[in-house]
């Protein structure tokens, strides 16, 4: 799990920033927050999280280069600004 920083929600711009780090690897993600899950590579779902600043995530990568992945998609969320 990884926290949101409290200053930063997932709206456009930072979803979008998430989505394109997703879409560089092969293995399937899944982001969950508020008791929803999403498809790390799609914008809509990312934005239907309706994560807030603060909002604890859970990253859950399977396939090629999973760890890869969910280490990569982490430390994005912690380098939000």
């Amino acid at each position: 799990m990884i926290c949101l920083p409290g200053d930063v929600a997932l709206h456009a711009r930072p979803a979008g920033l998430f989505v394109r780090a997703a879409a560089g690897f092969a293995a399937d993600v899944i982001v969950s927050a508020n008791g929803r899950d999403a498809n790390a590579k799609s914008i809509l779902e990312i934005l239907a999280l309706g994560a807030e600043g603060g909002a604890e995530l859970r990253i859950t990568a399977s396939g090629d280069d999973a760890a890869a992945a969910a280490d990569r998609l982490a430390d994005l969320v912690a380098e939000l600004r």
